[in-house]
C-alpha cells in the first residue's frame, strides 16, 4: 500500500493506492485523483521547467517548460537537453525552443516573452 498527496487540484486529497489489488485507490475526491493515484505509480510524469541562455533581450535568461509531462525516468535527460541552448530576443510567449525533446513528443517552450533591447535592435 502506497500513500500520495493527491496534486491534481488543490484539495491535495490522502490517496492510499493498493498496488496488490490491480492500483485500486481509496481517499480520492474526484475521478480524476483515482487517475492520478494509478498512473502515478505505474507511470509516473512531470513538467519540466528551466532557463536557457538569451542573447539581445531585456534579461539574460528565458524561462522556458516543457509543453507537456515527460517520463519521470527522462527527466535529466531532458534537462541536460538544454544545455547549450540559447536563442536571440525577441522571444515569443510560447515559442518552442526544443521540439520533441528527447523524442518525447513533449516540446521546451518559453514562459515569457522577452523583448529586444533597444542596443540590440540597432537604436539608440
Amino acid at each position: 500500500m502506497k500513500e500520495l498527496i493527491c496534486i491534481v487540484c488543490p484539495r491535495g486529497c490522502h490517496l492510499k493506492v493498493d498496488e496488490a489489488c490491480g492500483y485500486t485507490v481509496t481517499g480520492n475526491g474526484c475521478p480524476r485523483g483515482e487517475a492520478y493515484g494509478k498512473r502515478e505509480l505505474t507511470h509516473p510524469t512531470r513538467v519540466i521547467t528551466s532557463t536557457v541562455r538569451c542573447t539581445g533581450g531585456a534579461y539574460p535568461r528565458c524561462p522556458v517548460k516543457t509543453s507537456g509531462p515527460v517520463p519521470k525516468e527522462r527527466i535529466f535527460d531532458v534537462a541536460a537537453a538544454l544545455d547549450g541552448i540559447t536563442v536571440e530576443a525577441p522571444v515569443r510567449l510560447g515559442q518552442v525552443v526544443v521540439k520533441d525533446v528527447c523524442g518525447t513528443g513533449a516540446d521546451f517552450v518559453s514562459t515569457r516573452a522577452l523583448p529586444q533591447t533597444d542596443e540590440a535592435a540597432g537604436g539608440a
